[in-house]
């Protein structure tokens, strides 16, 4: 009897020592960006920064802001050398992984609170690089309410108009 015990504990402890399956791309996406928007919060810009593709692109809210990841860097970075970053809180996620057999694109969108903005939107796409989900496209715009539309499309529409400086 101890001789079977033994054997059964010696079968199971390989089992034991085996790493856990990593996890699913959804949920691997999901710590990224929740990574992404914590380096933001605290100006860590290596961090923040390190989420990002090689070659991402981000797109802020103004029609001038489509950056790559050097050009956002150095716009952002004399902000997080001083401590300034920016919060936008998840309220609501939604991530789409390919189907195809390397399952290494995605994209998602996501609705954000901001205490500066309220609710804004990120949407992107999501690549596999250098075994990592990183973020290779982000847009960061503000969704509006159609009731407002109208009225505020004209307010853009009249300040593109003016002569500029």
């Amino acid at each position: 009897m101890r001789l079977l015990i033994l054997m059964l504990c010696l079968l199971a402890t390989p089992a034991l020592a085996l790493e856990p399956p990593p996890a699913p791309p959804a949920a691997q996406i999901n710590q990224t960006l929740d990574a992404v928007h914590d380096a933001a919060a605290r100006a860590d810009a290596d961090r923040y920064f390190g989420l990002y593709a090689k070659d991402a692109i981000y797109i802020g809210t103004d029609a001038a802001e489509r950056w790559t990841i050097a050009q956002f860097r150095a716009y952002a970075e004399p902000y997080f050398a001083q401590g300034k970053g920016w919060t936008y809180r998840p309220r609501e996620r939604h991530v789409t992984v390919t189907d195809d057999p390397c399952r290494c694109i995605a994209w998602f969108d996501e609705l954000l609170d901001s205490e500066s903005y309220g609710t804004s939107r990120g949407t992107g796409v999501m690549v596999v690089q250098d075994g990592e989900w990183k973020v290779a496209q982000y847009a960061l715009t503000f969704p509006m309410p159609n009731d407002l539309a109208k009225g505020f499309t004209d307010q853009i529409k009249a300040f593109e108009a003016k002569p500029k400086p």
